[in-house]
């Protein structure tokens, strides 16, 4: 009697303990398992239960986890299994770490069970990986292996975070204790290749709204630019027909010649580093950063800050006082990211004058790890901490982080955006940067600004041609390249058919950016990569895999760059484009229609590139601007192509005052563009616009261009009868300003 009883009892105390251990985070002995997310789990394991709450580099927010809708249970044979309506996990409660012989996780894949365990990747999954970032192209001539990324095509993947530096409340780091055993993040998504983003953003923060300029147009050398040259620049982007938004100077803005210490790089001068301006060649830096802003430029400067703030520089003595040196002296403090002192002394005193006179944002040009690999003290990337450090440091003046540097890994999308790096020039290249630019999306690298044209090596005026379309495909359209007197990369100057190609591409950037803004906002919102990998939307099609030869670019454009010489006087050269199924899809440029579902080659001369549109969509698009980063939308252009019976679809055209913070406070607007078809009735509806911000216009004037319709009949606006003219082959509708308050309906049905 006595056995029976200590055995109700015995169990009873463990029902207990169990239900005790259901609250998220559960805890079992030294594990603890977080439900973050249905499809994303933490798993644990510290001795004494030592588990850890302070944020990562990569996990910055410990606040989201489940509250419910989850269940935990033990097995016949004694094991844990917890269901969180996405995924199975079932362990061993052995309070040993989590591992492949006592983890496991079942889930759904290509509409089966599926399963994994919990480990380390091994070089099996690895190879089902579909590619991630790399920190750099520098001197990459040709494709390159990649980090992981997110997806695989077995529906997981895991980060793993352990040991990594931990974050304090003072804003600095801090090695976590050696008793945090095991820090893993397991993403299980099965045949949602959305969720996974959804969970970076969740546990990894968002990615910021990025300034609105920065996806405009950049103009950047390595080049000892004086007050002439940019001016002469600035004019011939103008007298040319070219848009500009940005002017990035190389490092030549600052004394070079001057430093008499230091280690340098690439077997060249000193002056790498530096911090004061060289005034033999920009007399007056404030007058002329001045005139810039006064033409709606803004300014970039590069950095290489590896050894630090030497005698030389006219910030030098400050920076010395301000670290304890406040008798005269030649002494040099080691650069020393990871001393929080010196840093925050560095940034300010490097810094101090530039904010003064205006200059918007810096070029990080990190590339000294063959030197110091790691922060001192620790094991983060100098690339990921400096970003950090540096985008932190122009949140100021009510003004949104900008930074501009290599990519430093997960978490470092928080601090956009990205500069690939000093990449050769060929077609190898060009071809891989088309490919680079999706995979990096699925490790959160969303915004590559590339070299366009390659960095280094000759370019051909073809080659910078087809580097310039697909800029104009990407974050940014920014030229960059060494000094050499053949590497000049203003648009106009490659000869006739080049340059009218590039103003193409130029042109269709510019207006193209209200649809590229909205696009940064869905980013924002969803965490689905800019430029992404044709599978993320299309998980379940196997023919949506190896086709890095084109991308969704935001949700309503495909595009398939040409990566390849072409043949003849007119440069003809063609890429295999595969349509998906869900809608028809049109040329831009053409109107031709592409079946759902089909394949075509798509030919294309010099002067034009695949870039398609969704039928049944508005395409939201401005008049050509000289800087379209900045412009107003006071002229909506709509293009639409056909869709289909049923067709009942809104696209969301996303405006705010492109520089402040005030968007997180929602200070920002939405203008709902749909699409409704019923038989050959089309209706388009503009609603009025949701939401205000400072600098918002009030009246707008309506461009429609319907594309594809063939013969338009009973053309109506807000129920009045329309006219239309026709332009080569659309039907081209002009409603005049009207408030962004009231609703504009377009009617008209087609034979």
């Amino acid at each position: 009697m006595k056995r029976v009883l200590f055995t109700i009892l015995a169990l009873a105390g463990l029902a207990a303990a169990f239900n005790e251990a259901a609250a998220n985070p559960l805890v079992f002995g030294n594990k603890r398992i977080t439900l973050v997310t249905p499809t994303l789990l933490r798993l644990e394991y510290a001795e004494n239960g030592n588990f850890l709450d302070a944020p990562t580099m990569f996990a910055i927010n410990r606040d989201s986890m489940m509250a419910g809708g989850y269940t935990v249970e033990k097995t016949v044979d004694g094991k844990i299994e917890i269901n969180t309506g996405k995924v199975r996990m079932v362990f061993n409660d052995d309070n040993l770490p989590f591992g492949q012989g006592n983890t496991k996780f079942f889930f759904t894949r290509n509409g089966k069970e599926a399963s994994s365990t919990a480990r380390n990747l091994h070089s099996k999954h690895r190879n089902l990986n579909l590619g991630g970032s790399v920190v750099t192209l520098d001197a990459v001539k040709a494709e390159i292996p990649t980090n992981d990324g997110l997806l695989s095509e077995d529906g997981w993947y895991y980060i793993i975070d352990t040991g990594n530096e931990i974050l304090t409340p003072d804003g600095w780091f801090a090695q976590r204790p050696r008793t945090h055993v095991q820090d893993q993040y397991c993403f299980i998504y099965g045949d949602d290749f959305h969720a996974p983003f959804r969970d970076l953003g969740v546990i990894s923060g968002k990615i910021p709204m990025t300034r609105r300029y920065m996806h405009g147009i950049w103009y950047s050398r390595w080049y000892p630019y004086d007050d002439k040259y940019i001016a002469e620049l600035v004019d011939g982007f103008r007298d040319n027909g070219f848009p500009l938004d940005v002017l990035s100077m190389d490092m030549d803005w600052h004394t070079i010649n001057d430093a008499t210490t230091g280690i340098g790089h690439n077997n060249t001068a000193l002056g790498w580093t530096g911090f004061t301006w060289n005034r033999d060649l920009i007399k007056d830096p404030g007058t002329t950063i001045a005139g810039l802003h006064a033409d709606s430029i803004y300014v970039c400067v590069n950095e290489h800050p590896h050894d630090g703030i030497r005698p030389h520089e006219d910030c030098y003595r400050d920076f010395m006082d301000a670290m304890g040196y406040r008798q005269a002296t030649d002494t040099v403090l080691l650069f020393d990211a990871g001393d929080k002192r010196y840093m925050e002394a560095y940034i300010d005193h490097s810094r101090r004058e530039n904010h003064r006179l205006g200059v918007d944002f810096w070029w990080l040009d990190w590339q000294q790890d063959y030197i110091y690999p790691y922060v001192r003290g620790s094991r983060l990337p100098h690339v990921k901490w400096l970003n950090r450090l540096y985008y932190l440091d122009t949140e100021r003046d009510g003004k949104r982080g900008a930074g501009y540097s290599r990519w430093g890994g997960w978490g470092d999308h928080r601090y956009p955006i990205n500069f690939s790096g000093d990449a050769r020039s060929n077609w190898d290249m060009l071809k891989f940067e088309v490919k680079l630019s999706q995979t990096s999306g699925n490790q959160g690298c969303y915004y590559w600004a590339h070299d366009i044209g390659g960095f280094s090596g000759e370019t051909q005026p073809e080659l910078l041609a087809r580097w310039s379309q697909f800029g104009a495909l990407s974050a940014a359209l920014r030229t960059h390249a060494h000094r050499g007197p053949k590497a000049d990369r203003r648009p106009w100057i490659w000869g006739d058919k080049a340059t009218e190609s590039m103003r193409t591409s130029y042109r269709f950037r510019a207006e193209m950016m209200p649809y590229i803004y909205t696009s940064v906002r869905k980013t924002h919102e969803t965490m689905l990569p800019f430029n992404r990998c044709m599978f993320v939307d299309y998980p379940t099609d196997s023919i949506a895999y190896d086709r890095y030869g084109q991308f969704l670019l935001g949700d309503l454009l495909l595009a398939a760059p040409i990566t390849a010489p072409g043949k003849g006087e007119n440069f003809t050269a063609s890429s295999e484009v595969w349509f998906p199924a869900d809608n028809d899809w049109y040329d831009l440029f053409t109107d031709e229609r592409h079946a759902a579902g089909s394949v075509a080659t798509v030919t294309k001369d010099l002067a034009t590139f695949p870039v398609f549109v969704r039928g049944g969509w508005m395409l939201p698009m401005q008049p050509y601007t000289q800087r379209p980063g900045t412009a107003q939308i006071d002229h909506l252009v709509l293009r639409v192509y056909p869709g289909v019976e049923g067709d009942d679809n809104r696209f969301e055209l996303y405006e705010d005052d492109g520089i402040s913070q005030q968007y997180a406070d929602g200070r920002f607007a939405k203008t709902g563009l749909r699409y409704t078809q019923t038989g050959k009735n089309i209706c388009l509806t503009v609603d009025p616009a949701n939401g205000s911000y400072e600098g918002q216009p009030t009246h707008r004037a309506y461009t429609f261009e319907l594309a594809g319709f063939g013969d338009i009949k009973r053309l109506k606006v807000n129920g009045k009868k329309a006219r239309a003219e026709i332009d080569g082959g659309r039907c081209i509708v002009k409603i005049p300003s009207t408030s962004v308050r009231k609703p504009i309906k377009l009617e008209f049905s087609t034979l």
